[in-house]
């Protein structure tokens, strides 16, 4: 006998070793039979190795497990293909400041050799906790296939990649701008920059018109917005929010159209602290309604002045170091006293120099936003560097065909709009990162060397591209025509060549000390994994994957880049067929979860209070919104749906009802029984087309109906009677179906709720015939369209819907429970009057009444209501006190129109409706349709008063 309840938290752990120990997680072997619809694969987007299981993991995960378990019940080769990310940035701060927190030197001191073993030493120890985690939400990924984004198969893929685009021009060197991260020293993604709103405020500085120019500048207009008064000016007025960059000042812009200075473009001004003389240029760029329509230009510091310093042909003067200081290296105007001084330390003197000089105009307080890395915490610097990158416009044009004629399909297709606008608006990818922790790029430079005059040109570089050091050193020896020898580092290179200066050495060469991008590498996912560049049977057999479950906002980080390269090295194959895009988990009211707002849901926690199938649940049934609110009642609810259908399961056996076998559920006669099996062959074919689909949120609802509202609530309770007859016929019957019908229901429940489903199922099979095997590996079930009877799922939906309308006038007309007042159907006609015939016991039960007859009229003192086309009357004459009743439902009714009264008065107010949070709009609107609904439902109760 099963127990009371479902202990989860004992029951996981050991069912979950059930199924590593089965094998079942791997693709079943290749049959010969088999063929491309008989695989179906999926790759898991790595988690960072450093990362805890957080409630977009459990989310993403949920909803692949589901697809892997679906699948592999319909009986294909499923490869859900697991592992983690190297996380370079991430990784190498937690090994730092784990360093740090123990008292021992900075990476730096210890050196690259050290330090990169000190991180594989915490990566053996610590690292990859969210692989176990993932084990605990169930995911039934092949764990024999791991990958990790840094293991020996996925370097070698990278270099292979790397040297091949190298050779096909798609990788180069660029002096380009950068997200530059001052604290860590490296360069960033967009998708590791935080964009924070802070308080700050925008200089307006005057800068001199060079060679005397004036012009005339108006001051006040007229209605129509026509200049009235003009001063003379021998200055223009900047704006900015950074007054440090402007000793990288090369420009001004002011749009073309502007008419204030169309004779001034082509004029140039004086940056007032170097003396620097600096172009008027026209640009689009500059608006002409924005402050003074002109804008200071700064290239190297600023990503838009650099498009427009490249279109206008102004010189990039980076005015910075790597640690965010003063410097003159680019230039020789700036004034020595800022040499070496913090950046927001030069903004405070550079402003107090400008008050001082009377070029400060004025001071405009704005809250503006400022981007921030997201790992450092410090302010992001636009900086001009030299970088690697690639030619990502080239690989996107097969990329976007791809989508645009269906190889690749997003779900929802919505999301495509964004996949083809940053595609078609795509930007060189810069893909080295001054990290020690990663893949190191496998380039080598040497200086230029004259064979003749044994002379070196100690400012340029001859680059070596290679998959390996033996490989590198060969393509120098060529390059040089001699002997070559490798220095550490280009310090070294330059140490050598100084100190052999004269003396015949051997040219030496050193190795790029950066790392590449981390989304380089998982750019390669889908085909590295399977063992590419080798042809493996994994890759004839698995790819293109079948589906990607990711979310929005890496549609361009990562999901654009694999399908770029695996168009490019996977013979024109798409990475995947289908990308299914999931929503963002927010918290109840809408608002994002974080944790200085105290409403993060720790999904762990939840595992260890609630178990894992509540969750699972219900980030399926919420899957299907862009925005998912999530709240732990919410979670509790989808709880207690698992107890009740393991009191089902309980009820079930209590009553005898055990498997039979070679029970055949197309031989039933029973009316309850024919009805049942048509309702579970629709609520199969319902879940198997939204799995199919993606539609996880139409699978669980139509799961959470059959097993709620249609097994437990009506087919149980339809089977009672039986059960407690005397018919040992129909009781056989009817116990058998309830075995039967509960086992095709733990298989349809099984993707999204595995663990309490397997329980289930090892207990129910203890019972009745011996049962081979796991539920993960049980077959999908696959039911007949002759399984639905229409004249069985008439009557007993005209059975339903009678209870239903008694027990929702009750409910109305406030009824005591233990009341039972009398049924009776006006003139019915005669399938009405069989049906009630065969069905009387169950009406009396279920509807909780006295007796049910037939009259030519409704009695006196009786309420009216109309089901299965028949007219029935419900009498409550000296059942209910009808003036304390229609005194109940006019306060009721009052409360109401009082609530849509209140809630009409905010959302009719603009104010109101601009500024509150969205979420919180919404919520008054939904208040008020639900007080609306409740007032119409009152008053027809109200109404039906008044009939008596």
């Amino acid at each position: 006998m099963l127990e009371k309840t479902f202990e989860p938290q004992a029951a996981e752990p050991r069912l979950y070793a059930q199924w590593e120990e089965s094998g079942l997680f791997a693709p079943r072997a290749a049959a010969a039979t088999d063929g491309a619809a008989d695989a179906y694969s999926i790759v898991i987007p790595p988690p960072n190795v450093t990362g805890s299981l957080h409630v977009g993991h459990a989310l993403n995960n949920t909803l692949q497990d589901i697809l892997a378990r679906y699948h592999r019940m319909k009986g294909k080769a499923v490869l859900w293909l697991p592992g983690t990310d190297h996380a370079g940035i991430a990784t190498q701060m937690v090994v730092e400041r784990q360093l740090a927190a123990a008292g021992n030197v900075g990476r730096r001191d210890m050196g690259r050799d050290a330090f990169i073993e000190k991180v594989w030493e915490w990566k053996a120890e610590s690292g990859g906790a969210i692989v176990q985690q993932l084990r605990r939400l169930g995911a039934s990924c092949d764990w024999s296939r791991e990958r990790f984004t840094l293991d020996e198969g996925l370097n070698a893929a990278v270099r292979k990649v790397f040297v091949q685009l190298h050779k096909e021009g798609l990788i180069y060197r660029d002096k380009r701008l950068v997200n530059w991260d001052p604290h860590f020293q490296t360069a960033i993604s967009d998708l590791e920059v935080e964009q924070r709103e802070v308080d700050g405020a925008y200089w307006h500085f005057a800068y001199p018109l060079a060679d005397g120019v004036t012009y005339e500048h108006p001051i006040a207009f007229d209605e129509d917005g026509k200049a009235t008064e003009f001063e003379t000016r021998d200055f223009i007025v900047v704006a900015t929010t950074r007054p440090e960059t402007m000793l990288g000042d090369t420009g001004v812009a002011v749009h073309p159209e502007d008419e204030r200075y169309a004779g001034l473009v082509g004029k140039s001004v004086i940056l007032p602290i170097t003396g620097r003389r600096i172009l008027i240029v026209a640009d689009d760029y500059a608006d002409p309604t924005k402050g003074s329509g002109a804008v200071k230009i700064t290239p190297a510091h600023d990503f838009n002045d650099f498009q427009v310093g490249k279109r206008a042909g102004l010189d990039a003067l980076n005015i910075m170091d790597a640690f965010g200081r003063i410097t003159a290296a680019d230039t020789s105007d700036v004034p020595a006293e800022y040499e070496g001084m913090d950046r927001f330390a030069a903004r405070k003197a550079i402003v107090a120099l400008a008050e001082e000089a009377g070029w400060l105009r004025e001071i405009e307080k704005t809250k503006h936003v400022v981007p921030h890395g997201d790992r450092s915490g410090v302010v992001i610097e636009p900086w001009l560097t030299d970088q690697w990158y690639v030619d990502a416009h080239t690989l996107a044009q097969p990329a976007l065909k791809a989508v645009e004629q269906g190889d690749t399909v997003f779900e929802p297709k919505s999301y495509e709009k964004i996949y083809f606008e940053w595609l078609r608006n795509i930007e060189p990818w810069c893909i080295s990162r001054q990290l020690w922790w990663g893949h190191r790029i496998p380039a080598w430079y040497g200086r230029p060397f004259d064979q003749e005059s044994r002379s070196w040109d100690m400012a340029g570089l001859e680059t070596f591209v290679a998959e390996s050091e033996e490989e590198a050193l060969a393509a120098a020896e060529v390059h040089y025509g001699e002997a070559v020898q490798l220095a550490a580092s280009a310090g070294e290179a330059s140490q050598l060549i100084s100190d052999g200066a004269g003396v015949e050495i051997a040219p030496p060469i050193w190795r790029d000390e950066d790392v590449l991008d981390t989304w380089f590498s998982s750019a390669l996912w889908p085909f590295s994994t399977m063992g590419w560049p080798d042809d493996t049977d994994d890759l004839q057999r698995f790819y293109p994957t079948s589906d990607l479950v990711t979310a929005a906002d890496i549609i361009f980080f990562w999901v654009a880049r694999m399908m770029m390269m695996g168009l490019h090295f996977m013979d024109g194959e798409v990475p995947f067929k289908r990308v299914i895009i999931n929503g963002l988990v927010r918290d109840e009211k809408g608002q994002k979860m974080s944790k200085s707002k105290g409403n993060v849901i720790d999904p762990l926690g939840i595992i260890d209070e609630l178990g894992a199938d509540p969750l699972r649940f219900t980030m399926a049934i919420l899957s299907g919104t862009r925005d998912i609110k999530l709240s732990k009642q919410r979670i509790e609810g989808y709880r207690n749906f698992g107890t009740k259908l393991w009191n089902a399961a309980r009820f079930s056996q209590m009553n005898e009802a055990r498997r039979v076998e070679g029970f055949d559920p197309a031989t039933v006669e029973q009316t309850i029984n024919r009805w049942i099996r048509g309702e579970l062959t629709k609520a199969e074919r319902a879940v198997s087309e939204a799995i199919e689909g993606g539609r996880f949120d139409d699978a669980a609802g139509a799961l959470y109906r059959f097993v709620w509202n249609v097994f437990c609530d009506w087919y149980l309770e339809l089977a009672k009677p039986v059960f407690n007859g005397a018919d040992e016929a129909a009781k056989a019957e009817t116990r058998a179906m309830t075995a039967w019908t509960l086992d095709q229901t733990l298989k349809l429940l099984h993707p999204v709720m595995p663990f309490i489903t397997e329980e289930l199922w090892a207990e129910l099979g203890k019972e009745g015939p011996a049962r081979e095997g796991l539920l993960i590996g049980a077959e999908w079930p696959v039911l007949p369209d002759a399984f639905i009877d229409a004249s069985a799922e008439a009557e007993i939906g005209w059975l339903v819907d009678l209870v239903g309308e008694i027990r929702g006038l009750r409910a109305e007309m406030n009824v005591p429970p233990a009341a039972k007042p009398p049924l009776a159907f006006v003139a019915p006609d005669a399938v009405t009057a069989e049906r009630i015939a065969r069905h009387r016991d169950l009406i009396l039960t279920l509807g909780r009444v006295s007796e049910v007859g037939s009259a030519e009229a409704a009695p006196t003192g009786a309420v009216t209501f109309v089901s299965g086309g028949s007219t029935v009357a419900l009498s409550l004459t000296g059942i209910i006190d009808l003036t304390a009743e229609r005194a109940r439902l006019e306060k009721e009714i009052a409360a109401f129109e009082s609530d849509i009264g209140h809630v009409n008065k905010k959302l009719g107010n603009p104010n109101f409706v601009s500024r509150a949070a969205p979420e919180v709009v919404d919520e008054q609107r939904a208040k008020l349709a639900e007080a609306e609904a409740g007032k119409v439902k009152l008053q027809a109760a109200l109404a039906r008063l008044a009939s008596l």
